[in-house]
C-alpha cells in the first residue's frame, strides 16, 4: 500500500508539473491566436480540459514506469524469481470503469461545445459565400451588392451559406476557431459571432489545388456605425456601377476572377490584367499576340486555346460562360486597368 501512495502522489505532482510547463511552454493556453468570436470560449475550454487529461495520462503512465524501473529493480546478486501474480481485480475494475468516464466526460463537453457554436441567434444576418481555385467572394443579399473582403459588426452573429463551385474547400479563420468545409453541389452553414474588432484572414483548409496556400480573403470586424457606413459606401458603388465598366469589375469579382489576375501587375497563378489590354504576349509555342477583344473573350470561354509562355498548361482556369453583354463588360473594365 505504501508504495501505490507514493506512486499516487508522484503521479499527481507530475500531472500538475506537466500542466503548468505546457502552460508556461504557451501550449495549454496560447498556442492559438486570440480568441475573438462568442464561439471560441467553449472550443478553448474544450481544449484546456484536453491538455489537464493528456498532462495526468502522461504522468499516470511515466511515473509508475519510473517508480518500478528504480525501486523494483533486481538488485546485484539477486538470481531468485520475481513474485509470480495471477492479477489483480480492483486495478483492472479502476483501468476500466476511469477510462469509460473519461470518454464519457469529454464526449459531453464536445456535445456541448458542439451545441454553443451552432446555437442560431433569431437576429443573425445572412452572406452568401462562394469558394472557387483559389478565392472567395461575399454576397451580401440583404444590401444587394459582393465584395472581396467579409465584414461582420462586433456582437451580432452572422450565418455564412457558403458553396463552392469546384472543388472542396475549407472556411477557417483561427481567431474566431471555428473551420467549416465548403462543398460542390451543398450549402454548408457557418454560424459566427465576432467579439473582438480588427483584422483577420480566411484561409482554405483542404488543399484544393496549385494556389491553395494563397486562398485568403480579408476579414475586417467593426463596431455596428462603422459597419453601416461601409454598407452604405458598397450600396453607392453597386448603384454606380451600371456602366459597362462597373458591370464588367463586379462580374469579376463576383466570378473570383481576383483570385488568379492580379490588379497591380503582381504575380498569381495566372497573367496580371494590370496594363494587359494592348500588351504583346509571347505563348507556350513560341508565337506572340496582341492582347484584344479577340483574344480575351477567346481566354474566358476557352483558356486553353492560347496559353501565355510561363503559365501552366493546360490552363488551371475553368471555361466560363457568358452573355455577350457580359463579355463586352469584362473586356471593357480590362481596358481600364492602366
Amino acid at each position: 500500500m505504501r508504495h501505490f501512495v507514493i506512486v499516487g502522489i508522484l503521479v499527481i505532482a507530475m500531472a500538475v508539473l506537466t500542466y503548468v510547463g505546457l502552460d508556461a511552454a504557451g501550449v495549454a493556453s496560447q498556442m492559438h491566436p486570440v480568441a475573438a468570436s462568442a464561439q471560441a470560449a467553449s472550443i478553448d475550454q474544450l481544449w484546456n480540459w484536453e491538455i489537464i487529461a493528456m498532462s495526468f495520462l502522461f504522468a499516470l503512465i511515466v511515473v509508475p514506469m519510473l517508480y518500478s524501473l528504480i525501486v523494483f529493480r533486481r538488485k546485484k546478486g539477486d538470481t531468485t524469481d520475481a513474485e509470480h501474480i495471477e492479477g489483480n481485480t480492483p486495478l483492472e475494475i479502476a483501468w476500466t470503469v476511469g477510462p469509460l468516464i473519461l470518454v464519457v466526460f469529454f464526449a459531453y463537453m464536445g456535445a456541448y461545445s458542439l451545441g454553443e457554436v451552432r446555437r442560431a441567434d433569431p437576429q443573425a444576418f445572412e452572406v452568401k459565400v462562394k469558394a472557387q481555385q483559389f478565392t472567395w467572394t461575399f454576397e451580401y443579399p440583404e444590401y444587394g451588392f459582393v465584395s472581396t473582403e467579409l465584414r461582420l459588426p462586433v456582437g451580432r452573429q452572422a450565418v455564412l451559406k457558403m458553396e463552392s463551385v469546384d472543388v472542396i474547400h475549407s472556411f477557417w479563420v483561427p481567431e474566431f476557431r471555428v473551420k467549416q468545409d465548403v462543398v460542390p453541389g451543398r450549402v454548408t452553414e457557418y454560424r459566427i459571432t465576432p467579439t473582438l474588432p480588427g483584422s483577420y484572414k480566411v484561409r482554405c483548409a483542404e488543399l484544393c489545388g496549385t494556389s491553395h496556400a494563397y486562398m485568403e480573403s480579408p476579414i475586417v470586424v467593426t463596431t455596428q456605425a462603422d459597419y453601416d457606413s461601409w454598407v452604405a459606401e458598397q450600396q453607392a458603388l453597386a448603384a454606380a456601377a451600371q456602366t459597362p465598366e462597373g458591370q464588367g469589375q463586379l462580374l469579376s469579382v463576383k466570378n473570383g476572377c481576383t483570385g488568379c489576375h492580379s490588379l497591380d501587375g503582381s504575380a498569381l497563378t495566372g497573367p496580371t490584367w494590370f496594363g494587359m489590354y494592348g500588351k504583346e504576349e509571347e505563348l507556350a509555342d513560341g508565337a506572340t499576340i496582341t492582347v484584344d477583344d479577340e483574344y480575351i473573350v477567346e481566354s474566358i470561354l476557352d483558356p486553353n486555346a492560347k496559353i501565355v509562355s510561363g503559365f501552366p498548361s493546360p490552363s488551371v482556369m475553368p471555361p466560363y460562360q457568358f452573355t455577350d453583354d457580359e463579355l463586352a463588360s469584362i473586356v471593357a473594365y480590362l481596358k481600364t486597368l492602366k
